[in-house]
């Protein structure tokens, strides 16, 4: 797991750091910790035998070769562009995990077929020193309501519940590897058993003034930020008159933003901005930023913005 992966304050040493977007992102997705810690399906760092878990120090070192020059993860992303965040976070695991020099990435995205009907897809099949495995990825952004029940954690849209996440995990994503159907496509890669585990990376956002319980096992050090309804949001404000706040496009909510001096919206932008969201606007996800001794604006704060009718019924 995580704890032993890297010490804890490597990620943030290297956020301090690290300047270009995709290397911020790909070191948040390889060093953040899971959302939960207990779980009744095995969670598993994609990581946890490599030598990167256990010498993180040479993890850092390959994180800040590829800032210093970012050609080869701007061309692996090039190479395949995607437009959903969760498949945004599986290709830069996936860029990861074939540079990790003690892994073997045997497939990525591998269909499982029945007939000319796709019953799902491996998100990974690895062999380290532990084994061989199969692997889920996940990355989610859930938004808490009144209780601690996985199914009162919901995500921007409200569709999305982490109860049905973990569902879906255990009765159908982890299950599939081991399926009938699977067995011919498992043997044409020399693979045996794989062992079937997931890991669900994200940030839990807590409603705004009167926050909620946490998700029960969710790990004490899990990433996080506030949510409140756009009618909300003139107090939420007038608690920091002077902050400055922007927008974050959803393929740049991993890593907390680093924004240079340049890029910084006026204080009038935002406002602009604000006065033209409509009511009925899906979550917006905001970032409170301060400047930092080098000019930068660095991430303090993150909220997502949401209707007044929050959450939609269905």
């Amino acid at each position: 797991m995580l704890g032993v992966m890297t010490p804890a304050d490597l990620l943030h040493d290297l956020l301090q750091s690290l300047r270009t977007p995709a290397v911020r992102d790909l070191a948040w997705a390889l060093c953040a910790p899971p959302l939960l810690g207990e779980t009744t399906k095995t969670q598993r760092h994609p990581l946890q035998a490599s030598c990167w878990s256990h010498q993180p120090q040479r993890l850092a070192d390959w994180l800040a070769l590829q800032d210093r020059d970012p050609s080869a993860i701007h061309t692996w992303l090039a190479a395949k562009p995607v437009r959903r965040l969760g498949l945004y976070y599986e290709r830069l695991w996936q860029f990861a995990l074939h540079a990790a020099p003690d892994v073997e990435v045997i497939a990525a995205n591998l269909p499982i077929r029945q007939g000319g009907q796709t019953l799902g897809e491996l998100d990974l099949l690895l062999r380290d020193d532990e084994g061989e495995h199969h692997l889920e990825l996940a990355v989610k952004f859930y938004l808490g309501t009144q209780g601690s029940g996985a199914a009162d954690w919901l995500g921007p849209g409200s569709h999305d519940r982490l109860d049905l996440k973990l569902g879906h995990l255990a009765q159908h994503q982890l299950p599939l590897s081991s399926r009938r159907e699977a067995r011919g496509t498992l043997n044409e890669l020399q693979l045996a058993e794989p062992r079937s585990a997931f890991w669900l990376g994200g940030y839990l956002f807590y409603p705004w003034p009167d926050a909620c319980p946490p998700p029960r096992g969710a790990t004490l050090e899990h990433c996080r930020g506030s949510w409140l309804r756009q009618r909300d949001w003139a107090d939420f404000a007038a608690t920091q008159a002077h902050a400055r706040w922007q927008p974050l496009p959803r393929l740049a909510w991993l890593a907390p933003a680093r924004v240079s001096a340049d890029g910084i919206w006026p204080a009038a932008t935002f406002q602009q901005w604000l006065s033209t969201l409509r009511p009925e606007a899906n979550a917006q996800l905001l970032v409170r930023l301060e400047a930092d001794d080098a000019g930068d604006w660095r991430e303090i704060e993150r909220v997502f913005l949401v209707n007044d009718q929050w959450p939609v019924q269905s």
